[in-house]
């Protein structure tokens, strides 16, 4: 189905939120809990689906809700629809800092892919579906990038990312990333998970025992700082614990 055309604001710099501006009767869809604030006006109603086939069966929507809990996200999905006479905002906030991402999938021949945590929320007839990598044996022994995300339509949709946001355009090139720092990608590029190099560089480089590797021809978006390595960098156990206390004056003042 043909997506609702929104209005959208990207607020803020480090920490980002989308402000999006419905006419009446217009719709966005959502992850759970994503809503920062709305104004009078908009109503918004929880489903099992995203609305993009309106005479999906009860068999159809359990399926995708299913498919939805393999990623990890809520097997709801909420539809924020203006029901005033005036133009209306609703706003939307991932669960960690970072950046928003706007795709505008008209822009593609193909679907987009989305790391399963990344969809944020889109217009009203974006598709959401399951993408199972390919090479199954190499999702599997690298412990990311098997359960994607995949959407598609010709409405606007947002993803988050953490850190900044690299986009690179592939011309029949091969870039090896860190398998935690893809964002998205279009579906005809081919994506794999590989072993770092030999042992002594898996063990001691530092860099994790694997690297995902993107081929082909088409548009990437990259992410500096993923959410687990955040939480490697905060946690009290961590690398960086005592980088902030290296000098003698902050020796001093830890007694």
């Amino acid at each position: 189905m043909e997506s609702h055309e929104i209005d959208y604001t990207i607020v803020g710099d480090d920490i980002q939120l989308v402000e999006i501006e419905l006419d009446r009767e217009e719709t966005v869809i959502a992850e759970a809990g994503a809503m920062l604030y709305m104004e009078e006006g908009i109503e918004f109603d929880t489903r099992m689906g995203d609305g993009s086939e309106p005479d999906q069966s009860i068999m159809g929507k359990l399926i995708s809700a299913g498919t939805r809990a393999l990623t990890g996200e809520s097997i709801f999905i909420t539809h924020f629809t203006n029901r005033s006479t005036g133009r209306k905002k609703v706003a939307f906030a991932a669960p960690y800092p970072g950046t928003v991402i706007p795709i505008d999938l008209s822009q593609f021949k193909e679907p987009v892919i989305v790391q399963k945590d990344g969809f944020l929320c889109a217009a009203f007839g974006t598709r959401l579906s399951l993408h199972l990598n390919r090479r199954i044996g190499s999702g599997l022994v690298g412990g990311e990038g098997f359960i994607l995300q995949r959407i598609e339509g010709d409405g606007k949709a947002f993803v988050h990312a953490g850190g900044t946001v690299i986009e690179k355009t592939l011309k029949q090139e091969t870039l090896r990333i860190d398998t935690g720092c893809i964002v998205a990608f279009e579906s005809r590029i081919d994506f794999t998970i590989e072993s770092a190099g030999s042992l002594k560089s898996m063990v001691f480089g530092g860099e994790g025992l694997f690297l995902a590797t993107l081929q082909g021809s088409g548009k990437i978006w990259l992410q500096s700082m993923p959410f687990r390595k955040l939480i490697q960098a905060i946690s009290p156990y961590g690398r960086n614990i005592r980088k902030g206390s290296s000098s003698i004056l902050g020796n001093l003042l830890e007694r």
